[in-house]
């Protein structure tokens, strides 16, 4: 069988990880990877560095993901779903390319050259691919969150302590009952919110959400 000739071992790695991800799915493992999909989206445009900190040049760095992560399809489908097709498609034009080269040249490509070569190839097919098929998979309400719906709910700052202009990471529950993570500075150019304080956002700027503590003066005019 071809798959299984040397020069194919990469690619026969590849489906045999395709077929292990689909047993683990099927017999239940998988559903332990469902929550890291539903909020790929969000957590992308806004989640910090460990340190808590964000400047302009992570606000471009997350942009730059965001748009990488949409021009390969991802997010589109499940992210399992995805690797198990990147996996077939990987492994297809990984052994049609070596099936070409023999009938080319009399012998095989190089199979760490053959392997970087479909890999690099694979993932603008398998980010056109996704495209339709995503349209075609049901959809989940409850993942359908915009981040200024996230306006007026409470946002409970996990690290570090937020000041004007040295936001801090935060974490606030849509109404679907779903966490994100945001980045939070005090709408009072003064006040200071300290880890594990619980605020609300009355605003957002870009990547940036603005919370006002409950004793504000500010929540007393709404």
């Amino acid at each position: 069988m071809t798959l299984l000739e040397l020069h194919n071992f990469p690619f026969a790695v590849a489906i045999g990880l395709m077929v292990v991800i689909a047993v683990l799915q099927i017999i239940g493992v998988g559903d332990l990877f469902d929550g890291a999909d539903a909020d790929v989206g969000l957590d992308v445009d806004v989640e910090p560095g460990i340190d808590g900190a964000i400047d302009v040049d992570g606000a471009n760095s997350a942009g730059f993901l965001d748009a990488t992560f949409s021009l390969l399809g991802i997010g589109r489908v499940p992210f399992l779903i995805w690797l198990m097709m990147f996996l077939v498609v990987f492994a297809a034009i990984g052994v049609a390319g070596q099936e070409f080269a023999i009938s080319l040249l009399g012998s095989p490509l190089n199979t760490a050259l053959a392997g970087l070569g479909a890999g690099v190839a694979a993932l603008p097919v398998n980010s056109v691919l996704a495209r339709p098929i995503g349209k075609l998979m049901p959809k989940d309400e409850t993942t359908a969150v915009s981040v200024g719906s996230l306006i007026r709910r409470d946002a409970e700052i996990q690290i570090g302590t937020a000041r004007r202009g040295s936001p801090a990471r935060s974490k606030v529950i849509d109404q679907f009952g779903h966490p994100h993570f945001v980045m939070v500075e005090p709408h009072d150019d003064e006040a200071s919110l300290l880890e594990g304080e619980v605020v609300m956002l009355v605003r957002r700027e870009g990547e940036t959400f603005y919370g006002v503590q409950y004793e504000s003066s500010h929540l007393k005019l709404t």
